[in-house]
């Protein structure tokens, strides 16, 4: 029997910030999925299996983008409308709008729910996180409004205006959230993505805009809003824009070299299109999920290329997954620094703790093995080719959404395995063994230090 002690403690229990993220995650995602299987959500008004009204709540919350039916052809406005709620949502965090409610009617926010926030935005500390989270509101309203100006006022050009603004706003909310859905699909001659648009200047330029300001961070963002007055920026953000910029460069000249004369891919395009086509599917891989080429056409090497893209990600506190760029920039730091027989990693003219590279290589270790594990399982539950299988897994992982064509053809447990990736991908698995952990202790000795021969 229960001590009353016990029975106490059980009644009074209150979530750990992590738990609390993680239960809410799955809440979204179960509403999501019960709104999305009701006939009201289907074109042909019936309803869908459950299953994949999960799956679709899960890659919308996750903001990831994989799909099992295509959003513009196979739901409806209102399904549409939820699918892009559950982006926005999963996209800025549900503690940030949260928030927001509590902020416009005037309620006190806790110590607790700041080390929530805190938790959800990879936040440094709980002071100052209210004041960052009126900031990353106001940075995310003007950006997805001004993305859904310049598109709405673009597609007017060949659709009715109502239409236009629809597909304006909708479009800019995915591509700033780094989720991936799009609409184009509901049309006959066009497939789905950005495909039609491979060569189209302004689209790629607005789109691959929406998707860097999504994937940087708003930490970073909120340093390049005040750049102008400061003139400086922190470590962090440093970090973050170089490694971007050069992931996003060398990024774009090797899919151009690789492809250049992919028959099936950029070889029919302009000199334009395939500079267009090569930086947009540079930009996209490491978050967005989007694209102007079908990455199914695209070369094997291409293919493991963009997993490695996948796998390294966008910045962190960001819409996008991976394992962040901050991560590796330190990695790499770690393996300069070991070359050149020094004992100090040092970015930008600052030595990095031995804390955060304990922790760059645990967060690369944990999502390469969770990554090979799933692609282990997936091989045995579907027929697709080993890279098409770990493309897949990588991608919803890394909350990308690209996809080699397995998705739609996915088994149910597939699905299943595909569906925990992604939940277990944007909730962070460190997140996720906090929420799971509930005994933690802090050790009260240390054992002695050993030795081992390494290399």
């Amino acid at each position: 029997m229960l001590t009353i002690a016990v029975l106490r403690k059980k009644l009074h229990f209150r979530p750990s910030p992590p738990q609390v993220m993680m239960i809410g995650f799955i809440i979204i995602i179960l509403i999501g999925a019960q709104l999305l299987s009701s006939p009201i959500s289907f074109t042909e008004g019936t309803s869908i299996p459950f299953l994949d009204a999960i799956f679709m709540s899960a890659s919308a919350t996750c903001v990831t983008g994989l799909t099992v039916l295509n959003t513009g052809s196979h739901f409806s406005i209102f399904g549409q409308v939820v699918i892009i709620l559950l982006a926005q949502i999963g996209g800025l965090g549900f503690m940030t709008l949260a928030t927001l409610f509590a902020l416009m009617f005037r309620k006190r926010i806790s110590f607790r729910e700041r080390l929530v926030l805190q938790e959800s935005m990879n936040y440094g500390s709980t002071e100052g996180i209210v004041r960052m989270i009126r900031k990353v509101l106001l940075y995310a309203l003007v950006i997805e409004l001004t993305g859904a100006v310049l598109l709405s006022s673009y597609f007017m050009l060949e659709m009715p205006a109502l239409q236009a603004l629809y597909f304006g706003v909708y479009h800019s909310i995915s591509f700033f959230n780094n989720a991936g859905f799009d609409l184009f699909a509901q049309f006959p001659d066009r497939a789905a993505s950005l495909i039609h648009y491979v060569e189209d200047p302004f689209i790629n330029i607005v789109s691959m805009l929406l998707i860097f300001f999504g994937g940087i961070g708003f930490i970073v963002i909120s340093e390049l809003v005040t750049f102008p007055k400061n003139k400086k920026f922190s470590l962090h953000s440093k970090v973050v824009l170089s490694v971007t910029g050069i992931l996003t460069a060398i990024g774009a000249v090797v899919i151009l070299a690789l492809e250049f004369s992919n028959p099936y891919t950029l070889q029919p395009l302009s000199a334009t299109g395939k500079f267009l086509g090569a930086t947009f599917q540079s930009v996209t891989a490491r978050s967005a999920g989007l694209s102007t080429i079908d990455p199914s056409l695209l070369r094997e090497v291409t293919q493991f290329f963009l997993i490695i893209l996948m796998f390294i990600g966008a910045g962190p506190g960001s819409t996008g997954g991976g394992i962040r760029v901050t991560t590796f920039a330190i990695l790499i730091g770690a393996m300069i620094a070991m070359v050149r027989g020094k004992d100090d990693i040092v970015l930008f003219r600052y030595r990095i703790a031995k804390r955060q590279i304990h922790q760059a290589i645990m967060f690369t270790m944990i999502a390469f093995f969770i990554i090979c594990a799933a692609t282990m399982l997936l091989t045995i539950t579907e027929s697709g080719s080993f890279l098409s299988i770990l493309f897949e897994a990588t991608s919803a992982y890394c909350t990308v959404g690209m996809s080699a064509g397995l998705t739609a053809h996915l088994s149910d447990p597939g699905k299943i395995i595909i569906i925990l990736l992604m939940f277990v991908g944007r909730l962070g698995p460190v997140t996720l063994a906090f929420a799971l952990n509930t005994h933690s202790k802090k050790e009260l000795y240390r054992f002695p230090e050993g030795k081992i021969t390494i290399g």
